[in-house]
């Protein structure tokens, strides 16, 4: 269960996510677009191909290392089985095809920092629509609140972009009670069999890991990023004596007095949780990326996008 969100926001951080509602709604699109384009390309600073391993679109096969070849291509695991070094080329097709399966049950309608998770959520489709585009790419995206599927199919363009962060950010709420289902939307995705490409997903990963076998289905055929959206919230409970805590894929509350022992508990509780969904993410061979709402969003999807490059180079930090 998650503490009620504050209406008190305070003041917002530089860094913070503009205002993706009522009337500020376009003008926060294009502060957004802004942002995306200029923050993170000047922190990135050219050095990075984009979420997927380049020249090509997608791996291809491996074959035994000649003199000349590109030692960052190396194929470690499979010089290790044959003792022999081997490279991995890629397919030098640029046209990706990318999906974004984008989690907007209520559980994210929620934030106690600079914005809510719904924010972020849309803020990372913005991120990798800015870090796909370009060269034949095309994107489109599976949306949910619980209630409702919405399928955008991919296309590419920067107003078909534009559009799909638009639809992301204007997806109705569902009710308080309406209940997500990760799992089903990331089988959506993965039936029937799409294009090998690129496929992104994005969503707090709170409750049972049921979504655990369809992600590691998913992950044999795409490339595959997990973006993990998370409020302070969501792993510590404040200093605040009596709360009311409430679910809001169940619409249950309960009031509780927030004790030390509470606090402890609550924390250790969150903790595996999250060392769950890290451990579930990893062996299905996906990336992970933790986005907060008490965080530079831009700064952490920049680290990630280095680590990643690092990563098919063969780069020891």
């Amino acid at each position: 269960m998650t503490p009620k969100k504050r209406d008190a926001r305070g003041d917002r951080p530089t860094w913070a996510p503009p205002i993706l509602r009522g009337e500020r709604m376009e003008a926060g699109l294009r502060t957004l677009e802004l942002d995306v384009r200029h923050r993170l390309d000047g922190l990135l600073q050219g050095n990075h191909l984009g979420l997927v391993p380049g020249p090509g679109s997608e791996p291809g096969e491996a074959r035994q290392y000649q003199p000349g070849d590109d030692v960052r291509r190396i194929d470690w695991a499979v010089t290790a089985r044959t003792t022999t070094p081997h490279i991995r080329e890629t397919v030098a097709d640029r046209e990706l095809e990318t999906w974004v399966v984008a989690d907007l049950s209520p559980s994210l309608d929620f934030g106690t920092a600079a914005c809510e998770k719904r924010d972020l959520v849309v803020c990372a489709v913005a991120a990798i629509a800015h870090l796909t585009r370009g060269g034949g790419n095309r994107i489109g995206a599976l949306l949910s609140n619980g209630a409702e599927t919405v399928r955008i199919p991919p296309r590419g363009g920067r107003g078909h972009a534009r559009e799909l962060v638009r639809r992301v950010a204007t997806m109705p709420r569902a009710k308080e009670g309406t209940r997500g289902d990760l799992a089903a939307l990331v089988d959506k995705l993965r039936r029937p069999p799409r294009r090998r490409g690129l496929a992104v997903v994005i969503s707090d990963f709170l409750g049972p890991l049921t979504w655990e076998r369809p992600l590691r289905a998913l992950s044999a055929r795409h490339d595959l990023v997990a973006v993990e959206v998370l409020d302070p919230r969501d792993v510590e409970l404040p200093e605040i004596g009596s709360v009311v805590l409430a679910d809001p894929e169940t619409g249950r509350q309960r009031e509780v007095h927030v004790s030390a022992l509470l606090r402890k508990e609550f924390a250790a509780a969150a903790s595996a949780h999250r060392a769950e969904v890290a451990r579930a993410i990893r062996q299905a061979g996906a990336g992970h990326l933790v986005l907060r709402t008490d965080s530079d969003w831009i700064a952490d999807v920049v680290r990630f996008a280095v680590a990643r490059k690092r990563g098919w180079s063969g780069a020891v930090s």
